[in-house]
């Protein structure tokens, strides 16, 4: 095993800045997800790490050494695609030991290595099988048997649970957490998929237009954001967001919406009466209220079981509000919504930057 440590790393193709002075500790042992929507340099990140994108500045390291210029091959790493990838005339188990085959390793050592991935995977009645004789699960797991069995001080994964289906991707992403935690490799993993990276990483890595916007414990993310990209981002669903102008009374602070209804503030805030903010509510957050309260009027209700989730107009914007158990809201209905000070977010408007 490896940390990883990216130095001022930046990637350009022609006069396209794709990542823009990268710099990034992964410790040796620690799941870090790197997340953002496409086109947000990621996946290039993640492959000039693993040697198959090069560096146009600033160092990559594994452990000690600068790799910039090793070859994929020599950096010690192993990496599962978003394609499975497999040889399609190999079994299982050839597939999984094929690149210690090529290395030239013993046939003992190679089936000692590919029984225990198997066994670890829960692949040991399907060595003798074929590709097109797996589900999409399986061929998943073999990939990443592949991976193993070489034993890297780096486990790359550049969105591997993208071609399953919702029900599969959550039993993969709790069998790769698992895995981690038996073999404890530093380990990168690539998605767009919030929810993946807020259930798996020790630390999640969120990147806008090649830039790193915040790196955080899942729920440090989650409870302060750094500005409106990540407070939007991490969470489903999203947070919302309400223009308003801050009022300082002798009864304390309230932002004022655009409607002149008023939310309270906590009063220590660095802000000034008449400035305007913009706020953020996460859905698990707002409130039905018996009384007082903000006007909103319910457009759509999803009812999910075990819970509910509609959205409303409020101040003329659109709201999503989440709660437990199962509302008596509907269409058209006129309801009254709260939230505690303590769970308001503020933001600049104009550069998007968290207030406080």
């Amino acid at each position: 095993m490896a940390s990883v440590s990216l130095e001022k790393v930046q990637k350009n193709y022609g006069t396209f800045n794709v990542l823009q002075a990268v710099d990034l500790e992964i410790a040796d042992g620690e799941f870090v997800v790197l997340v953002g929507p496409s086109g947000c340099g990621k996946s290039t990140l993640l492959r000039m790490i693993a040697g198959l994108e090069e560096v146009t500045a600033g160092e990559i390291r594994i452990g000690e050494r600068i790799v910039n210029d090793v070859a994929p091959k020599d950096r010690d790493i192993a990496m599962v695609f978003q394609s499975y990838a497999l040889y399609p005339h190999m079994n299982v188990a050839d597939n999984m030991g094929f690149s210690l085959t090529l290395r030239k390793t013993a046939g003992k050592t190679i089936g000692e290595r590919v029984n225990g991935a198997a066994n670890r995977l829960g692949l040991d009645n399907f060595l003798g099988r074929l590709p097109r004789q797996l589900s999409g699960g399986q061929r998943q797991r073999v990939a990443m048997g592949r991976a193993i069995v070489r034993d890297p001080k780096v486990f790359l994964f550049d969105e591997p649970l993208s071609n399953l289906d919702a029900k599969l991707r959550v039993h993969m992403r709790t069998e790769i957490k698992a895995l981690h935690q038996q073999l404890k490799t530093t380990s990168v993993y690539v998605t767009h998929d919030q929810t993946e990276a807020m259930t798996m990483a020790d630390r999640i890595v969120v990147m806008h237009d090649g830039v790193v916007q915040q790196v955080g414990a899942p729920l440090d993310l989650y409870d302060l954001p750094a500005n409106m990209f990540v407070a939007g981002f991490i969470g489903s669903p999203g947070m919302n967001f309400l223009p308003a102008t801050i009022r300082r009374t002798d009864s304390g602070a309230h932002a004022v919406l655009a409607d002149g209804q008023s939310l309270p503030v906590l009063i220590d805030l660095p802000l000034s009466d008449g400035e305007t903010v913009t706020v953020g509510l996460r859905p698990e957050h707002i409130k039905l209220a018996a009384e007082g309260g903000l006007a909103a009027q319910v457009e759509v209700v999803e009812p999910l079981g075990l819970s509910t989730q509609f959205y409303a107009q409020m101040a003329g914007q659109q709201i999503c509000v989440f709660a437990m158990g199962r509302l008596a809201v509907s269409p058209g209905d006129q309801v009254k919504l709260s939230a505690e000070a303590g769970d308001l977010h503020l933001f600049d408007p104009k550069t998007g930057e968290r207030i406080g």
